[in-house]
């Protein structure tokens, strides 16, 4: 493929597309079941925490010597709310930890805000209409709650190392509808950047430049899920915060770590923030189930999490060396594609030339692999640019991923030459 398609002479394009064609139906007749959609843990990476099924051994006692059975301990065991603290670089007084899903801790952070307000702030719902800045491309599952709940979201450019902070800041000195911000800050979804520590610290002073009540949300789910070597360091956000006056919810889970299906959950914030929260639980639910949660202690104690994210890197690390390995053949020095290479996470992301993502992920359909559908990493589905694509490797087998591969560079070379043909 030439490195620009605007300069080929129409008959070469022609022939371009021609032979594209040709290639993209041999994908199409290889009747393909591949799927890229979602960042699920493969079965290979939920066998290394299979230890487990059986580890308490009948001991149900947790380090207190509460019964793990019974009711109760809505903040959730003391020894896991540490390692939560660990990873989220707080303390375990600030912390909580739930059930297998921090999206639900993250739901209900918003949906309590909004209703009854947290941290003796006044509830969101006050506002004529309450905002949400979302950096873009973004997390799907976060725009999803903003819009069941009727918050609008404002977009804001990422950069290579996080969000544009002159236009957070510009956007929160002019509208005082804005009450709070999303962030992925390690490894972001689908980007893979982490933030600098610049961009920590402005984000972490953002407290006194906004509304009574702004609520900066750090959804850390990769904080432990190095990929290279060399994984990215990211700046506790949690003193800065409390130094500048700043609430900052942040979220961590296990999902990715141990089972997917049957982890646990974190959230940390001031002491005001977290109790207000588990006010608002205690009303929902009569506590997190303990027993989950201290099979877990057993399994990440003493060296365990270290030794089980080394054993996820070995298992990730190839496949995203085949993304990577496509990608650069197809693409390298050419402007039909960019395309993100991060050291960690679970997603690469990948821009196409402006209005053809819809048509790529619309090709590899129809040749059997499944895309997750363009624009979703925007708020309500609308990529203006309609070139974003996040691909997610780690489901399926590197024989698969590198099958999808192909299918994947043809449809976007192919897509690429019929827009040029269609401009003229």
């Amino acid at each position: 493929m030439p490195a620009s398609l605007s300069t080929c002479p129409k008959p070469q394009l022609e022939e371009l597309q021609s032979a594209l064609r040709a290639q993209y139906q041999r994908h199409c007749e290889a009747n393909h079941a591949l799927d890229l959609t979602r960042g699920k843990p493969s079965t290979a990476q939920l066998d290394l925490s299979d230890a487990l099924d059986g580890i308490l051994a009948g001991n149900y006692r947790a380090e207190d010597g509460s019964d793990c059975r019974n009711y109760g301990g809505l903040h959730g065991l003391p020894e896991l709310r540490q390692l939560g603290a660990t990873l989220l670089g707080t303390s375990a007084e600030q912390t909580i930890a739930g059930g297998s899903s921090s999206l639900t801790l993250m739901y209900f952070t918003l949906l309590f805000a909004k209703l009854f307000g947290l941290a003796g702030a006044p509830p969101w719902q006050l506002h004529r209409q309450p905002k949400i800045l979302c950096p873009v491309p973004g997390y799907d599952r976060h725009f999803a709650i903003c819009e069941r709940l009727g918050i609008e979201m404002i977009t804001v450019a990422m950069r290579s190392d996080g969000p544009d902070m002159d236009a957070v800041e510009a956007l929160l000195a002019e509208d005082d509808e804005i009450v709070g911000m999303w962030n992925v800050p390690k490894y972001s979804n689908p980007t893979g950047i982490t933030y600098s520590d610049a961009v920590v610290r402005r984000i972490a002073a953002l407290g006194p430049r906004a509304q009574p009540g702004f609520l900066v949300l750090w959804d850390n789910a990769y904080a432990v899920h190095d990929i290279a070597a060399k994984g990215d360091p990211l700046t506790a956000i949690a003193p800065l915060a409390q130094a500048a006056g700043t609430e900052v919810a942040q979220f961590a889970s296990t999902s990715k770590i141990t089972h997917a299906g049957a982890g646990v959950s974190f959230m940390a914030g001031s002491q005001a923030l977290i109790e207000s929260m588990v006010e608002q639980l205690g009303i929902a639910m009569i506590g997190p189930d303990k027993v989950n949660q201290l099979r877990h202690v057993a399994l990440l104690k003493a060296g365990g999490l270290a030794e089980l994210m080394a054993g996820h890197q070995a298992l990730l690390a190839p496949r995203f060396a085949a993304v990577e390995e496509a990608l650069s053949a197809h693409f390298s020095g050419s402007e039909l594609l960019s395309w993100s290479r991060p050291n960690g996470g679970y997603f690469v992301s990948v821009d196409t030339l402006p209005g053809v993502a819809s048509r790529v992920v619309a090709l590899a359909a129809a040749a059997g692999v499944k895309l997750t559908p363009a624009g979703a990493t925007f708020p309500y589905n609308r990529d203006p640019a309609d070139r974003n694509i996040r691909l997610a490797p780690s489901f399926p087998s590197l024989e698969d991923v590198v099958s999808t591969m192909q299918v994947f560079c043809c449809c976007v070379q192919l897509a690429s030459v019929e827009q040029q043909l269609a401009n003229g």
